[in-house]
């Protein structure tokens, strides 16, 4: 009687976590870059009445074998997996705005030198001419053009009008675009006409955009705003940029949006929300065969 009390406990706080999984897929429904998360269950141990017996091998005439007899005793979690499907696009028109399409991850690096993984693309460029995410100024991280070939240095993608070419010209940074994959040309124009002569304008390849990955996504740890950091279970993040074997590519001028599905997390909820009804129903059945068992006294 009173496994039957504590088994639908423990399904009425699973429903609540599974409840609390969908209410911030919900509230994330249009957070850049978001991945929705889904809950699974999972059985607890069970509690023996009777174990299994083999049949007579010798003799199988002589007698069968039995099942054994377990009652379970209620539910757990067993996971709350990070779905890491692709989001839709959403066009801006705003050129610092980018997707990745297909797998990996935008690096992005803090003040104290601390690396961030994110799907979110709403960056610009601050005072300083970085690349920061728009809502928290970490800096954007990419191979850097230093004159040598190949690039092989990763450092803070800055975009300050009127820097130097890094290819040694005398003309000045006026303008930038990035293509599909993650090149950021920088178009280099005269800014010193005092000779009374113009150098003709001219592009030159800055930085290309890196793009994090690893074997497993979903393992990575969510640290807030949009961030992910490497797991013991994610595997080591390794650095590629986009158009690497084909299989990724940056498109400029949209963002990604959020993965989840609202009628899938309504149907979700309905789900969940009859679940925790079911266990509460054994809850007051159970009180009411127990009240029963009292009764027999007075009677």
């Amino acid at each position: 009687m009173m496994r039957s009390l504590y088994s639908a406990i423990s399904g009425l706080k699973n429903e609540q976590i599974a409840m609390d999984v969908i209410g911030n897929n919900i509230a994330n429904v249009n957070t850049v870059g978001y991945k929705y998360s889904r809950t699974g269950f999972s059985t607890m141990l069970s509690q023996s009445m009777r174990g299994a017996s083999a049949p007579d091998t010798a003799d199988p005439s002589t007698y069968g074998g039995t099942d054994g007899i377990q009652i379970g005793l209620g539910s757990a979690i067993g996971s709350i997996d990070q779905i890491m499907t692709q989001g839709g696009s959403q066009s801006t028109g705003k050129n610092t705005d980018l997707m990745l399409q297909g797998e990996g991850f935008f690096m992005l690096q803090d003040s104290n030198g601390n690396v961030y993984l994110s799907r979110n693309g709403n960056f610009k460029t601050d005072g300083a001419g970085n690349l920061v995410d728009a809502s928290t100024g970490f800096i954007v991280q990419g191979y850097e053009n230093d004159g040598s070939d190949p690039w092989d240095t990763l450092a803070n993608i800055n975009l300050a009008i009127g820097r130097s070419d890094p290819e040694g010209g005398t003309n000045t940074l006026s303008s930038f675009e990035i293509n599909s994959q993650g090149i950021i040309m920088g178009t280099f124009t005269d800014s010193d006409s005092t000779d009374g002569t113009t150098d003709p304008a001219y592009t030159v390849p800055l930085y290309q955009i890196a793009v994090a990955t690893c074997n497993n996504p979903s393992g990575l740890t969510p640290v807030g705003n949009n961030y992910y950091q490497e797991s013991p279970n994610s595997g080591e993040v390794k650095i590629n940029v986009a158009g690497e074997n084909g299989n990724r590519s940056i498109s400029t001028g949209c963002l990604e949006m959020s993965n989840v599905n609202l009628s899938e997390q309504f149907t979700d909820m309905i789900v969940t929300q009859r679940g925790f009804q079911a266990n509460s129903r054994v809850i007051t059945v159970s009180d009411s065969m127990l009240q029963e068992l009292v009764d027999l006294k007075r009677q």
